[in-house]
């Protein structure tokens, strides 16, 4: 029996189920499995693959919605990949056109672009609206300690955290934020008089600890609970910084952390993202926001 053309193939919604068969795609393409972000993501978020007849996927990527479940306020898209043996044929393409046509008519969309995808997307009139840096290494800890106050998340805090990141991110969180918990290493909260002024993250991704989501009332917040996090693991650490934010990065090179990659921040159906963006440092992760 033939095996149908890429265009006959239909798209479908993918489960926690297909996690498997997710980080399998993720390496074709020489990416880390990530099996552990892969997880979160297929439960927080809608995944949308083709499946291989020959088995396995042809791609995949997953769409994380914010806000109402009836009518998102923010819709974020991440690790779009194809097969390497299926790539450059325009099953990329189809996807992302399905994912729009399904969420981006009346739901601003948002992702994190690699040089290599961006011009996919901007065909599809995503806008660039800003950048983010890429930045790894071992933290080195030096000078004299912060002022700021920080100890580790309790459950006690979660509603308050919430509420916070709401405030900041422009659009409930409610659903991911409530599985930081169980999905990071380390989740850490900064406190004055009482009261909460930041909180961030650290989840294990191969070798590294990334850091995010950051969420602080000023720069001086987040590197005391960069340094907090740093305090606590042994592993390089990994985080993604909106590039306006300079003072945290040049911080971060002088404390052992170096570039390594520049990605676009894109919208799709919207000029900017919600939200304070002076709060808000780095993202959970590149591929949810």
């Amino acid at each position: 029996m033939s095996t149908p053309p890429l265009a006959d193939l239909p798209i479908r919604r993918l489960t926690p189920r297909d996690l498997v068969a997710c980080a399998d795609l993720s390496e074709d393409r020489g990416w880390p499995r990530e099996e552990h972000k892969w997880g979160l993501l297929l439960a927080a978020g809608k995944g949308y693959g083709i499946d291989d007849p020959e088995g396995g996927l042809v791609t995949a990527c997953v769409v994380t919605e914010y806000g109402s479940r009836a009518r998102p306020d923010l819709c974020g898209i991440g690790m779009v990949l194809v097969a390497e043996r299926h790539a450059r044929r325009g099953v990329g393409r189809r996807l992302m056109r399905h994912v729009v046509t399904e969420t981006g008519t009346t739901t601003p969309l948002t992702l994190y672009a690699t040089p290599y995808g961006r011009p996919l997307y901007e065909e599809l009139g995503f806008k660039v609206i800003g950048s983010s840096e890429m930045v790894r290494g071992c933290f080195t800890a030096d000078g004299p300690p912060s002022t700021v106050a920080t100890r580790p998340a309790s459950g006690e805090d979660l509603t308050t955290l919430v509420r916070l990141d709401g405030e900041v991110f422009g659009a409930d969180r409610t659903h991911v934020i409530t599985r930081l918990p169980a999905f990071a290493d380390q989740l850490r909260v900064a406190e004055e008089n009482g009261r909460l002024i930041g909180y961030a993250a650290a989840w294990p991704n191969m070798d590294t600890h990334v850091v995010g989501p950051l969420i602080a009332r000023d720069t001086e917040t987040a590197k005391a609970l960069v340094a907090s996090l740093a305090a606590h693991t042994d592993r390089p650490l990994r985080t993604d910084v909106d590039i306006r934010h300079r003072e945290l990065l040049s911080w971060l090179k002088e404390h052992g952390l170096a570039s390594v990659a520049f990605n676009a921040i894109m919208t799709y159906g919207s000029p900017d993202l919600p939200g304070d963006w002076t709060r808000r440092f780095a993202p959970l992760t590149v591929a949810a926001g």
